[in-house]
């Protein structure tokens, strides 16, 4: 039962909101009592902690799944864009915004965590991306996978970007052909060229 709540809970926060959604939201969608809930979780604090952390470790085995199968690092961003876009519907706005200003321990945590496997990854492809000879053998790896995560964490700041000016999904794609356009050789400029125009 924590398990169904916890994947009801992460369904509504991420079409509606981590601050919108309450827990008799939760218990009316499931058909439950709000009691069943407080069963398993101490207040809703407990339960976004337990949502975010469940949605980290989701997102994470997908993308280690991506890298495992991926024939090369080019390709390899633009599955995992895919892969976010279908996780997290859409890559909507409101559901960080409102971790970020109601949930700030959480939202903190979560971004570290973030931080630590998205930089390790970024400097795994980026390592390989040279190997193939697809990236530039005179990439820094480690400033690089640092500037894609600030990057596509500042994508998201609604001050910046506002949804409603700047389409989620439309930003991934350009920051992501934007982060490679800086990076890629003549190979790696031609596979990435081939890329954006089949797809």
């Amino acid at each position: 039962m924590k398990d169904l709540i916890v994947d009801k809970a992460k369904e509504l926060f991420l079409t509606f909101g981590f601050k919108s959604v309450t827990m008799d939201h939760i218990a009316n969608e499931m058909g439950i009592s709000k009691k069943t809930i407080y069963n398993f979780f101490n207040n809703k604090n407990e339960l976004v902690k337990s949502v975010t952390n469940y949605m980290f470790n989701n997102i994470t085995s997908g993308i280690k799944q991506i890298k495992k199968d991926s024939t090369d690092p080019i390709s390899e961003l633009y599955d995992i864009k895919l892969f976010l876009i279908k996780y997290l519907k859409g890559e909507k706005a409101a559901p960080l915004y409102q971790l970020k200003k109601y949930y700030p321990d959480i939202h903190k945590k979560i971004t570290l965590k973030q931080f630590e496997f998205m930089t390790n990854t970024t400097i795994d492809s980026l390592k390989n991306g040279v190997r193939l000879n697809l990236f530039r053998k005179d990439i820094n790896v480690d400033l690089i996978s640092k500037l894609y995560f600030t990057g596509m964490i500042g994508i998201k700041d609604q001050e910046i970007f506002p949804a409603d000016k700047y389409d989620p999904i439309f930003l991934m794609g350009n920051y992501i052909e934007y982060h490679l356009r800086a990076i890629v050789t003549k190979k790696g400029l031609k596979k990435l060229n081939q890329f954006i125009k089949k797809n």
